[in-house]
């Protein structure tokens, strides 16, 4: 099929979306509607920003020409950051596909999936994770509840324990899930591209650690380029900096590098975390019947948990 058969049906789908529905561009997941549909351009519209933006029908057609020549797919972390959206406006069209864990989009042979969030999806049943972080954060939670944190100083001593060891654990436990979501994020996300949730977005970063080889050696390799052996004495890393700039030594002759990729938080959208903890506390307050007696019931449990997990005792009564 020719781009311009593909436009027009590609045109067909998108005249055919339901009211309010809601794209994600892939590697970043910003979220975007479709406002109107021209023969050519695509007007949409930012989630966030609510800032209007017309995808051009030439800027489709180079794209559609790269994925075409590409047997394999085309890589998605070659386009601009801010041609997301093509890519996931072209997933609509019943012959393209995005793979977000290959990096991809690629031409089918067969109906593919698009980049349509389902809202209509039924709420996936909420149930009580296994993890030591959630049973520590609930029992943060709920002592950050009975006391009074704004005025450290007028606090007992033993409800001081008791809070920081909470808050010990929590942080200790955070982070080791926080390090075990990092290494699945990893293969997931592409340089210089930050990913988006409700709640802020994460980048992959680079982090390079230098450590100078061995004191003989870098010191033979300098004498070679012709600098004296008393002017880096002791091995000064300063000292080899300069020494590099005036000969035609590289950086890796003298150091030893190593590269670790990580994930780093880029930005937080607070906004949307106080809607959010709004809306529990309002369905929390909302609860009645059944649900209110068996929330009432966990609140008795945990408060037990509470007594038993973080009472204060001396060590007198430890061993009477």
């Amino acid at each position: 099929m020719t781009f311009s058969g593909s436009w027009h049906r590609l045109l067909d789908e998108l005249d055919d979306l339901p009211e309010g529905a809601t794209l994600i561009t892939p590697l970043s997941h910003k979220r975007f509607r479709i406002d109107d549909v021209q023969e050519q351009r695509v007007i949409i519209t930012g989630e966030s920003t609510d800032e209007k933006r017309p995808l051009q029908r030439d800027q489709f057609e180079t794209l559609y020409r790269r994925i075409t020549d590409e047997p394999g797919g085309f890589e998605l972390d070659r386009l601009p950051t801010d041609a997301d959206p093509y890519p996931a406006v072209l997933s609509l069209h019943p012959k393209f596909e995005i793979d977000e864990d290959a990096g991809v989009i690629t031409e089918m042979d067969s109906p593919t999936s698009t980049q349509i969030l389902d809202n209509d999806a039924e709420p996936e049943e909420r149930s009580e994770p296994d993890l030591d972080v959630y049973a520590d954060s609930l029992l943060l939670v709920d002592a950050l509840e009975r006391h009074d944190v704004t005025t450290l100083s007028e606090m007992e001593t033993d409800a001081l324990v008791n809070l920081y060891t909470l808050l010990s654990d929590v942080q200790r436990n955070a982070n080791d899930l926080r390090q075990d979501v990092a290494e699945v994020l990893l293969t997931r996300l592409h340089h210089d591209r930050p990913v988006s949730g409700p709640f802020g977005s994460v980048q992959r970063t680079t982090r390079r650690n230098r450590s100078l080889k061995d004191e003989d050696e870098v010191l033979a390799k300098l004498e070679a380029e012709g600098i004296d052996r008393e002017r880096v004495t002791g091995i000064d890393r300063s000292e080899v900096d300069d020494a590099l700039e005036v000969t035609d030594l590289s950086e890796t002759d003298v150091y030893d590098i190593e590269e670790s990729e990580y994930v780093r938080k880029a930005d937080v959208d607070e906004e949307v975390k106080e809607t959010r903890l709004q809306g529990l506390k309002e369905q929390l307050a909302a609860t009645e019947g059944e649900q209110a007696e068996e929330l009432r019931q966990e609140i008795e449990n945990l408060e037990d948990r509470i007594d038993e997990l973080t009472s204060f005792r001396t060590g007198t009564e430890v061993h009477e």
